[in-house]
């Protein structure tokens, strides 16, 4: 019975962010569609304590011999160390160098930002993730990616044989009861990594240019050390203006996002925008920049800004605060627009990249057909 062993390791990280919520909600899906025949685990670094890696119906986490930064730097530099399984898929670019004979690997390319907006990212992230990416594209089975923006732009910078397919994300299943969190009658609201690519300083600027409604941030703090509370000061913004949530439970993030006026996305880079198309779920008009990837996503149903025109984001953000008639039409077409991408129709688009290749391949799977006597 052939077995789907995934990369999990993002669920372990310190700042898991979009891609950890991505692993979380891939996992449960492939857990909920495992087609018949097949067996699907997970697969992590040597940690003390892996619960946070446990999803219902996924056997594991399989422990590897190596802690985090060895495994990191012994499939960077091409050992050659397969974590079990017949097929794996890597969430993140984290992922064995190539497969044994007679196995598939499929490897997750989130966006091309090493490339485009190499800035945002430390030296070593840029040079890691520029370095594993481009060697999956030669040595993988198969690379997904969430956009065809995405698609588009890894073409133009790597080449390699692995054939990609386009798997957009889907929309969380967020706990319907809501949180105890006291909420401002009417804000503005931005989720994702407190990080420089985000453009949380774009927003902020924004915001100080109007008089309004707060600006909640709900994300954990990453790399780039930025400091919103500083960076009010610096542009303006009132102190009664600004809440900083942090990480906030499943139920807590539903409860602020339904509560939300409008989710505001000004990414200077973006591979899919997950926000966005939570915040459309949920009913809540989007104000984004114009990342291609964002573009895709919300599919004309949002606010579109050129990236890192600060006049123009306080000027949408004005306008959809100021206008119910315009507020509601976009909740409208958010939400028509969100009823188009599932984590179960996900799952399934993975698991076809595996099933259909063992399918084609004959019984050894991954291996080559027999041949007629």
């Amino acid at each position: 019975m052939p077995e789907l062993v995934v990369i999990a390791e993002q669920l372990l990280a310190p700042v898991p962010g979009g891609t950890g919520r991505y692993t979380a909600e891939l996992l449960r899906a492939l857990a909920r569609t495992v087609p018949d025949g097949w067996t699907l685990s997970s697969a992590v670094a040597r940690h003390a304590d892996v619960e946070a890696a446990r999803v219902p119906g996924v056997e594991g986490p399989r422990r590897l011999a190596l802690p985090p930064k060895a495994l990191t730097a012994a499939w960077q530099f091409g050992l050659p160390w397969w974590p079990g399984g017949d097929a794996v898929h890597a969430t993140t670019p984290l992922a064995p160098p190539r497969a044994p004979r007679g196995r598939r690997l499929s490897v997750t390319v989130h966006d091309t930002v090493p490339w485009t907006h190499p800035e945002t990212l430390t030296p070593r992230g840029v040079s890691w993730h520029q370095s594993v990416i481009a060697r999956a594209a030669r040595t993988a089975d198969a690379l997904v990616v969430p956009t065809q923006a995405v698609a588009d732009d890894l073409a133009a910078r790597v080449a390699g044989r692995a054939p990609v397919h386009v798997i957009g994300h889907g929309v969380t299943d967020l706990p319907s009861e809501p949180a105890d969190l006291l909420l401002p009658a009417e804000y503005v609201l931005a989720i994702g990594t407190v990080e420089p690519r985000k453009g949380i300083g774009l927003l902020i600027e924004a915001m100080a240019t109007f008089d309004g409604p707060p600006l909640l941030l709900v994300g954990q703090a990453g790399w780039g050390d930025l400091d919103p509370a500083g960076l009010a000061r610096q542009h303006g913004l009132p102190a009664d203006r600004l809440r900083v949530l942090g990480k906030l439970s499943d139920a807590e993030l539903a409860t602020a996002l339904r509560g939300a006026s409008v989710l505001a996305m000004p990414s200077l880079a973006e591979g899919f925008g997950l926000p966005v198309l939570e915040a459309m779920a949920a009913g809540v008009p989007v104000v984004h920049s114009d990342v291609p990837a964002l573009v895709e996503v919300s599919g004309g149903a949002a606010r579109v800004v050129p990236s890192g025109d600060v006049t123009a984001l306080a000027a949408a953000l004005r306008e959809v605060l100021g206008s119910e008639s315009l507020s509601a039409t976009m909740r409208t077409q958010g939400l028509a627009r969100s009823s188009e991408f599932s984590w179960r129709s996900a799952a399934r688009r993975l698991w076809s990249v595996h099933t259909a290749a063992a399918t084609v391949s004959g019984p050894e799977f991954g291996g080559s057909p027999p041949r007629a006597s």
